[in-house]
């Protein structure tokens, strides 16, 4: 991750020698105008760690983009790999557990000469979400559909900074690469602490809209 960290220092340092234009630079699409007002979504992943295991947080943010600079708006993760937890007496004897975590809140991004072809932004999502344990999903014969059952849930507040290099494919769609810090305080989960849900994340998203 250190490494990583760097080397998006250094793409920041490079970017910042490249002379400003008055128009977005693109990969594939003409030149586009300034906006003062647009909006935009980013589907995305983040690759991290939960208690010493590889996890993938999947989800995205988005809102209102102003000034070309700054976007406000909000955003959600959740886990969607299996990752196996430690056995609690409340759960069901015999039942293999998994974790179940997921955070949403608030998000603002600042986007730094957002026209050029290739730029750096940073930002922050501030809010709440949960951890718990849950079993495997079992279809439900009363309901006729798969559910799972949660166990030891804890409500949490989570704060995830973030920073990335930004790649201007069309005047609609960029791709994003960087790295989150995620926050987490809260969780009173057995064998489950707030150190175990708090890491540095790898991040890849694609950012879409007018901008």
């Amino acid at each position: 991750m250190k490494k990583a960290l760097l080397a998006l220092l250094v793409l920041i340092s490079v970017q910042q020698a490249w002379a400003q234009t008055a128009q977005t630079e693109t990969l594939f699409s003409k030149k586009s105008g300034s906006t003062k007002f647009g909006a935009y979504g980013v589907p995305a992943a983040n690759l991290t760690s939960i208690g010493g295991n590889f996890a993938v947080m999947t989800g995205g943010y988005g809102g209102i983009f102003i000034n070309k600079k700054w976007m406000f708006g909000a955003g959600a993760y959740s886990l969607v790999n299996n990752i196996t937890s430690t056995y609690a007496p409340s759960a069901t004897p015999g039942l293999k557990q998994y974790l179940n975590f997921w955070y949403t809140g608030l998000a603002v991004e600042y986007t730094h000469n957002t026209d050029q072809l290739i730029h750096w932004t940073a930002g922050a999502l501030v809010g709440g979400g949960a951890v718990a344990r849950r079993n495997k999903e079992t279809f439900n014969l009363d309901d006729n559909e798969y559910k799972y059952h949660t166990y030891d849930r804890s409500g949490l507040f989570v704060a995830e900074p973030f920073a990335n290099i930004e790649l201007n494919v069309t005047s609609y769609l960029r791709l994003d690469l960087g790295a989150t810090y995620r926050f987490v305080q809260g969780s009173n989960t057995p064998n489950i602490s707030n150190g175990d849900l708090s890491m540095a994340s790898f991040h890849f998203g694609i950012k879409a809209g007018k901008f």
